[in-house]
């Protein structure tokens, strides 16, 4: 094995740097690149947009996570292409960085399905700034709406969009409400925050459309009893400042998040690769690129099919997998072994909260609802965050909601161009 071996690591979540820590021990160089400095725990993103966490609570420094790995150096920048054939990656300030192995773990952003127009009236939410952003208009909309003389101005203020019925979009309408209806209840005079509407809109049959039906009849009664207004079959075909419309009628919002759908990077028009729909690179069973064994495609960036069928879902413990399986794959190429070992995901199971005492977990041939389903999702949440004291620091502030129903994150950050219209 060279020490000589280098290999570039784009982007710094899940799929990473799991393949950091797992080939940081062997005589290898690793230039690990991403665009922010820090690791983000996307799963409680959301939270942080609806004032349970604080934005250092579910986020840590590259730098400090890898600072034990002396063969590791951490590179601030952005990654705009790759030269295959010279085995160069270009940076945004052209840059460029040779590998003998790449890893592309670039991951996803938002999707509006060819209405991009969209994003300026319904901001998504994968990373710390959107986090921010949305947290920002939701708390500004209550404030306006404080101040506000026009009845129907005030309830168009009052009233919150998501639009998605995914995971993420059911977390978001049950936190939304329960921050309405509950933490900011007797705090403003003008206002009574319990008439707050709170809409999910989704155009398929059913929220939460990858779990088993029982589960997503749950989460919807859950959500009703929240007094989420649930629309489903009806695909938002409009979007703008004033509000959304969706099955032929125009519903007048100030606040519209976005959770519908998300797109790979352009890992795939870089390398002038085969992608899905989605934007996601087709890669070999050993998560190769087709014509580049020497370039590995994880996490979101990657569609990857399965033996059974279907495709590896983008999830973080996928993701996590892929690095680890990526790793072990390196290292036996190094040791002269070329046997092709594919890649075998297994799936531990699905998860999603409504709300601070409901959730819904599906184990396969297991399944939770309710307050031990939201236990169980809060415990393995925990679990899997960095670190002794961030995990405390999570389960203290969720369980101070649980038993308060107060949010101490309720900060409004300047940022004008992120007010409520």
């Amino acid at each position: 094995m060279s020490s000589h071996h280098h290999i570039v690591v784009v982007g710094a979540g899940f799929g990473g740097l799991e393949f950091v820590r797992a080939i940081a021990g062997s005589p290898v160089e690793v230039t690990l690149i991403d665009q922010r400095n820090h690791h983000l725990f996307q799963p409680l993103l959301y939270q942080v947009a609806t004032t349970s966490l604080a934005t250092s609570e579910i986020a840590w420094p590259i730098r400090h996570l890898v600072r034990r790995y002396r063969n590791v150096t951490t590179l601030l920048g952005t990654v705009t292409g790759v030269d295959a054939d010279a085995r160069k990656v270009r940076l945004d300030d052209g840059g460029e960085i040779g590998y003998d192995t790449l890893v592309l773990a670039t991951g996803a952003r938002h999707a509006y399905f060819g209405h991009d127009e969209w994003e300026e009236f319904a901001p998504g939410l994968k990373t710390l700034e959107d986090a921010t952003a949305i947290r920002r208009r939701l708390l500004l909309a209550f404030e306006q709406a404080e101040r506000e003389t026009d009845p129907v101005a005030r309830a168009a203020l009052l009233t919150f969009v998501i639009i998605g019925g995914g995971p993420t979009g059911v977390e978001l309408a049950g936190t939304i409400a329960e921050l309405a209806h509950v933490t900011l209840r007797g705090e403003f005079r003008n206002i009574d925050t319990a008439k707050t509407r709170v809409v999910l809109v989704e155009a398929g049959e059913r929220v939460l459309a990858a779990f088993k039906p029982a589960l997503s009849d749950y989460a919807r009664s859950a959500l009703e009893r929240l007094a989420v207004t649930v629309e489903l079959g009806n695909a938002v075909t409009a979007c703008d400042a004033e509000g959304v419309v969706f099955g032929g009628r125009r519903l007048p919002a100030r606040t519209i998040i976005w959770a519908a759908g998300v797109a790979a990077s352009p890992a795939a028009q870089w390398l002038g690769a085969a992608a899905d729909r989605a934007g996601r690179l087709v890669v070999e069973p050993d998560l190769t690129v087709p014509g580049h064994p020497d370039i590995f495609v994880i996490g979101d960036t990657a569609q990857v099919a399965r033996p059974e069928g279907g495709f590896v879902p983008g999830i973080a413990p996928a993701a996590k997998q892929a690095g680890k399986y990526v790793a072990a794959t390196v290292k036996a190429r190094l040791a002269g072994d070329n046997h092709l070992r594919p890649f075998r995901y297994k799936h531990a199971g699905d998860l999603a909260t409504i709300g601070k005492r409901a959730a819904v977990i599906d184990f396969g041939r297991l399944r939770f609802t309710g307050w031990l389903a939201w236990w169980l999702w809060g415990i393995s949440h925990i679990f899997f965050l960095i670190g002794l004291r961030y995990r405390l620091a999570v389960a203290l502030s969720w369980l101070w909601i649980y038993t308060t129903g107060q949010r101490s994150a309720r900060l409004i950050t300047q940022g004008d161009a992120d007010q409520p219209r």
